[in-house]
């Protein structure tokens, strides 16, 4: 579970490989949105997850 971060982020749930994976950085637009594990959890329609706060967006270069 994704939380923060641009509002036009198309998802807040993603699959995270490997599990337990403590950093995610995700394609976005022409950059990338980074995510940093927490210790809290969200319950949703897929069960518990792990959820991830934004703390910062690096861009491509061009």
């Amino acid at each position: 579970m994704l939380e923060g971060g641009p509002g036009d982020f198309p998802g807040r749930v993603v699959a995270i490989d490997p599990p337990g994976t403590s950093e995610l950085k995700i394609p976005h637009l022409a950059g990338y949105e980074h995510f940093r594990a927490t210790e809290r959890t969200k319950s949703t329609a897929e069960g518990t997850l792990p959820v991830y706060e934004w703390w910062e967006r690096t861009e491509l270069p061009g």
